[in-house]
């Protein structure tokens, strides 16, 4: 059972809004997550970045609650706020003293409708994001997830970047961005979870009292077909400044909700070591997993890591490291390829499933542990499947077998089906 484990209370308006409820009385504080389902995988050529535009632009606020008032009001009582666009949602959270915490709840209602969306607000956002996107492409990692990204997806949404293209940032206009607006924010398709010292029963009147009278505008009809994993191996290689190459490698992963997400997500641990779902959780060590001794321990590669993401639709599976000055990429990928073969031919011990369960358990509780945390779940995890998803997580990785991981190595690890992509210093 995860780690602070109670009772959540869901609720359902009659416009459409789920809300989901689990007191916690180990600190004086609440935290309230709002989540939109709509992301990068909602767009399409023209419009990519659009929803982090949107998420952008609320942070501008409303007439009642502008961003001057918003950030005061939350400086002042010791709290946190955030927002994230990611590729199947958007999400708006405070963590804020129990009794500051009327504050976050109405502000959040009134963004859900209320926006302004001026014109002197939107080319102000539009010279922040391409300043950001600008930034990105400085960064080698960032380029080469770019490109490996739109090999892997040549039909699928996944193509693009969640931030979009420096085109498409900079055309967009106001009536495609009040009319993504208005399509996507609202209460049938958003999620209130809170977590914190609250009592139940007044949590729900308070709520219901605020959100109740919000028309629902339905949830959006979103139709996306899959895209297939490459017919053939593919290899993109990217030149830019800089004294380092760096490599990544991605196969098509299954969806968050299918048994072999769990599998897959045993073998990443063996493999490259225990990756956080949570993107607040800390990391630990993968110095155990099999590619650091492999590349690090070896001198092959300066740094490894693997990674699973939970999503709506099949996504990636990926593999990078950072090359040893003094060696080859390709010494790195056959290295690779080394150890996805000892996988596929049964070389794995009880123990080391053991292990890496183990590791993933300790890495899922202390992405876990806090109240902030808590509320991240129980909403994340109803943007892909429910939070029966997160209350059964360690228990399915527990059922993991050997044979399962083999089976898995061989059916996804495939070389044919993967995309290669190498970033290397540009030669002067």
């Amino acid at each position: 059972m995860p780690p602070n484990q109670t009772k959540i209370h869901q609720i359902q308006l009659e416009n459409g809004l789920t809300i989901l409820l689990k007191e916690i009385h180990s600190a004086p504080l609440i935290s309230q997550w709002i989540w939109y389902r709509v992301g990068s995988r909602n767009e399409k050529p023209g419009i990519t970045g659009i929803s982090h535009f949107v998420e952008h632009i609320l942070f501008k606020g409303t007439s009642q609650y502008p961003a001057n008032v918003i950030d005061h009001a939350i400086a002042r009582d010791g709290g946190m706020m955030n927002g994230m666009t990611f590729l199947d949602w958007t999400t708006f959270y405070e963590t804020m003293p129990s009794d500051k915490i009327d504050f976050s709840l109405q502000m959040e209602a009134d963004r859900m409708v209320n926006c302004l969306f001026t014109g002197e607000e939107i080319e102000t956002e539009r010279t922040v994001i391409l300043s950001e996107r600008e930034g990105n492409e400085n960064e080698p990692l960032f380029r080469l997830s770019e490109a490996v990204q739109a090999e892997a997806f040549p039909s699928h949404p996944y193509h693009y970047e969640v931030i979009g293209t420096q085109e498409d940032i900079s055309t967009v206009s106001r009536d495609a961005l009040i009319q993504h607006y208005q399509q996507y924010y609202s209460p049938a398709n958003a999620l209130v979870a809170l977590a914190g010292d609250f009592a139940m029963d007044e949590m729900e009147k308070r709520l219901r009292e605020i959100y109740d009278e919000i028309p629902s505008a339905g949830q959006p009809r979103v139709q996306i077909s899959p895209d297939n994993p490459p017919e053939r191996e593919n290899e993109t290689i990217i030149e830019g400044p800089g004294e380092t190459t760096y490599l990544q490698m991605v196969y098509r992963a299954p969806r968050a909700v299918e048994k072999d997400f769990f599998i897959l997500s045993v073998l990443d641990s063996i493999l490259s070591g225990p990756t956080s779902l949570n993107m607040f959780g800390s990391g630990i060590s993968n110095k155990t997993s099999r590619l650091y001794q492999a590349l690090v321990e070896k001198d092959l590669a300066v740094t490894v890591s693997g990674g699973l993401t939970a999503t709506i639709d099949p996504y990636l599976f990926d593999v990078s490291a950072t090359i040893h000055p003094q060696k080859k990429a390709r010494d790195v990928i056959c290295a690779i390829d080394d150890e996805i073969d000892r996988l596929k031919s049964h070389k794995i011990t009880t123990e080391e499933i053991q292990m890496a369960i183990k590791q993933a358990k300790a890495l899922f509780a202390y992405g876990s542990e806090n109240i902030t945390n808590q509320a991240f779940w129980m909403g994340y995890s109803n943007m892909f499947a429910s939070h029966a998803w997160f209350e059964s997580y360690l228990e399915n990785l527990e059922k993991v077998t050997a044979e399962e991981i083999i089976s898995a190595a061989q059916n996804y690890l495939d070389a044919s089906h993967r995309v290669i992509g190498i970033y290397q210093p540009r030669k002067v």
